[in-house]
């Protein structure tokens, strides 16, 4: 086994080099733009997706085999509304480590010739919840854009949320790639006040602060993300924050 680290934000420009020559692709993203994206290059490259999300006391795990079982994109109906985040809902340490698991053993029963089980599993530790739906390969959909059809759309830059730094102001504007973004009192309600920040209000934008980074969000679900001038950076903040 080959380990080497490369620090760099995942898009669907670089997404092919990156899973060139992979055995496996194992899911360790906080964000489901990046999870789509490596789903569309798994199935286009024919590798396994080992897709795995946690949050507060919730898990979820399955593997994508491409060919064989339903990709990310035909399960979208059975994972949870996107919305919370580790850093707005928190998360406890077994989740993590009980998805790992799960992925742990899909990696190595894969990579030594042994059959993995296409099972969606889902738990919830706190609650001592748990649910596994074991014809996960039926959900498999003829007319799916990225397995069925194969059209790839979250290898298409227009389906990623698009990031400008303005000239001078030491801020970064973020387009949503969503169709419809969710109401402005929903996100301020259900994410950012969850997370204890302070969030002022009007019925045309959202703003709250953190430290030297300041969110504001529009209607249309366009972001500005004051106090850096890095895209990477203020990716991240957005993806913590929103989700």
């Amino acid at each position: 086994m080959h380990i080497k680290g490369i620090v760099i934000d995942v898009t669907a420009h670089n997404i092919d080099e990156l899973v060139s020559g992979a055995s496996i692709i194992v899911d360790a993203a906080d964000n489901f733009e990046v999870r789509m994206i490596a789903n569309d290059a798994a199935v286009k490259h024919q590798i396994p997706f080992l897709y795995g999300a946690c949050v507060a006391s919730y898990g979820i795990q399955f593997t994508v085999i491409p060919g064989e079982t339903p990709c990310l994109h035909c399960l979208l109906e059975h994972l949870p509304a996107q919305g919370m985040t580790c850093d707005t809902a928190g998360i406890i340490s077994p989740v993590v480590q009980q998805v790992a698991a799960y992925q742990g053993a899909d990696a190595l029963k894969y990579l030594t010739g042994h059959q993995v089980t296409p099972i969606l599993k889902s738990f919830d530790l706190w609650k001592n919840e748990r649910s596994d739906i074991r014809s996960a390969a039926s959900l498999k959909k003829k007319q799916c854009p990225s397995c069925g059809l194969k059209t790839y759309p979250f290898l298409s830059y227009d389906k990623r949320a698009k990031a400008d730094v303005l000239c001078g102001r030491n801020t970064v504007q973020i387009r949503s790639a969503a169709e419809t973004p969710p109401p402005l009192h929903e996100v301020a309600l259900l994410r950012l006040k969850k997370a204890g920040l302070d969030v002022l209000e009007n019925p045309y934008l959202l703003s709250c602060q953190k430290d030297v980074f300041k969110l504001v969000l529009f209607k249309d679900g366009r972001a500005l993300v004051h106090g850096t001038n890095d895209i990477a950076k203020a990716r991240t903040i957005y993806h913590q924050w929103i989700g």
